[in-house]
């Protein structure tokens, strides 16, 4: 399917979500809508597998009625079922009663099926419980089928469900279904209803073209990035994961079979189990991938609580969009945390350094590390001073990028990339002021392919430009006390323009002479006229 096509069903799908979300928020509404989608994509992967998996003795359609081929099947195998099910774990990693289905559950809403809302819970409870080896408890908490948003009683609920499954039913049915068709229409509406969202966007959404920057940086080669791409990283860590997307974007950069496994936190039950969705409508395999819902600041995962350092957990790469100079109650005891105990505690009043310090424990030796975080982390004094100094003195920061404001949903302020690294060959600071590379659009601000293009290939090859880039040196950042405001070591100010005096002293002659000519015969004619003359 072609990028136009993918947004050809991304934008049906927008536009049946908002004709049908009436009252509902667009917040509400979403839990819906990805919900239905993500169902629709487990059971027409599952329908196809089965339908491999049984040949010749796949039921065939006899009539232009309603037909369920695996209905059929397990009505009259009935004795074959636990075997056909352990080999469907074995090779899809999961599975789905036929009458839990899609396809079952759009023939119920298309028949105004008075059971539909019954079925549809029971086969939600079913997928979070049942369906996988690893369960999903919790996968759908946030689809209340009982709101009152959805009808008064049950029979108005019921109506409305079969509406909107019927709708999505019938926008979605000539698109193909494969994982990365279905995973791109729900990446495209997760970033419809985060425009929607505002401000609260910022909880579950990194635009894709900032995720791109930081997927495409930390899958270099780390010593030497010229080399190209790592060609696979054994684990990788987003301890602030959102719905998921920057870690599926990293996932991108080297292929499915790139990365050994993915691990993400996130404290948002709702966009916890937005993640969960999106890992598998990726076609992210429940054992390719580990989503913990969490604190991270709180470290309360507990894989990652190990303090012995021969046996913690390390990634080859550590990306991160956490929230921006979030306010925290650090206590006394996390002075002797093995994450910060070297470095001090982040203030109260901006918790994004102990992010940043959080994610760089975990990092291995010669992994990257990538983080979004707000500008104020390079120039604030007071502990976040004590901590950058330390980062740096230690070589860990390799490379500052600025980006251009209003990017994000959350926010319009300037943000910064800053990449780390524990064993870094440079021995300098690459400073990317790319601020003033964009496309501005009417709410938020676009980085085209080419603004990109131009971040990452400076990154890799450390090239230096003027009023862009910048190699730094560890003494003059010393003498600027550690401190990292972009505006200190590249000036994007105009250079004056150089005047030729010599030239503008023989021009202003020039027109002074002809000013006295047409004076002269101003005059001529003043005089012809019998009027006095000009002075």
């Amino acid at each position: 399917m072609t990028a136009k096509e993918h947004q050809k069903l991304g934008k049906t799908l927008w536009a049946i979500a908002d004709q049908l979300r009436g009252a509902m928020s667009a917040d509400d509404f979403r839990d819906y809508m990805l919900s239905f989608l993500f169902l629709r994509y487990l059971s027409d992967n599952y329908e196809a597998a089965a339908k491999k998996e049984l040949g010749s003795d796949y039921p065939q359609c006899t009539d232009d009625g309603y037909f369920s081929p695996l209905r059929e099947w397990y009505e009259a195998n009935l004795e074959d079922i636990m075997e056909f099910e352990k080999q469907m774990r074995r090779k899809v990693h999961y599975v789905i009663k036929p009458e839990y289905l899609w396809s079952s559950i759009a023939e119920m809403a298309r028949t105004q099926d008075r059971e539909l809302l019954h079925i549809l819970d029971e086969g939600f409870r079913y997928i979070e419980n049942e369906s996988f080896a690893s369960t999903f408890q919790g996968l759908f908490s946030e689809i209340n089928l009982s709101s009152e948003k959805l009808g008064k009683n049950y029979s108005d609920r019921n109506a409305k469900l079969c509406t909107i499954i019927t709708k999505i039913a019938d926008g979605i049915a000539d698109f193909s279904t494969e994982s990365d068709t279905l995973g791109d229409a729900y990446e495209y509406l997760i970033g419809q209803f985060a425009a929607g969202s505002g401000k609260k966007a910022g909880e579950f959404y990194t635009p894709q073209q900032v995720s791109t920057i930081l997927s495409e940086i930390v899958t270099l080669d780390s010593q030497d990035p010229t080399t190209g791409k790592k060609k696979k990283l054994t684990q990788v860590l987003d301890f602030a994961c959102g719905s998921g997307s920057l870690l599926l974007n990293v996932r991108k950069q080297l292929g499915p079979y790139g990365i050994g496994k993915i691990f993400g936190q996130e404290k948002n039950i709702t966009t916890y189990n937005l993640a969960r969705m999106n890992m598998l409508l990726h076609g992210v395999k429940d054992s390719e991938f580990e989503i913990f819902h969490g604190d991270s600041l709180l470290n309360d995962w507990d894989i990652l609580r190990e303090a012995n350092p021969a046996k913690k957990m390390l990634f080859d790469a550590v990306v991160a969009n956490p929230p921006f100079s979030y306010r925290w109650t650090p206590t006394d005891a996390m002075g002797e945390d093995f994450r910060f105990k070297n470095y001090g505690i982040a203030p109260k009043s901006a918790a994004d350094f102990a992010f940043l310090l959080h994610g760089f424990h975990f990092l291995t030796q010669d992994g990257t590390m990538a983080i979004i975080l707000p500008h104020g982390v390079l120039f604030r004094g007071g502990a976040e001073k004590s901590i950058r100094e330390k980062l740096l003195k230690d070589d860990n920061i390799d490379t500052v990028i600025g980006l251009p404001p209003n990017l994000f949903f959350s926010t319009g302020i300037p943000v910064c990339i800053l990449v780390l690294k524990k064993c870094k060959k440079d021995d300098d600071v690459l400073f990317i002021n790319a601020s003033e590379h964009f496309e501005k659009g009417k709410r938020q601000n676009v980085l085209l392919p080419e603004h990109i293009e131009k971040i990452v290939s400076t990154y890799q090859y450390r090239r230096e430009e003027d009023r862009y880039s910048r190699r730094v040196p560890m003494d003059e950042i010393a003498g600027n006390d550690y401190n990292l405001n972009i505006s200190r070591y590249i000036s994007i100010a105009m250079p004056e323009e150089k005047i030729d005096l010599a030239a503008v002293h023989n021009e202003l002659v020039y027109l002074e002479n002809k000013r006295l000519d047409a004076v002269k015969k101003h005059n001529e004619f003043l005089k012809e006229l019998g009027l006095p003359p000009l002075p």
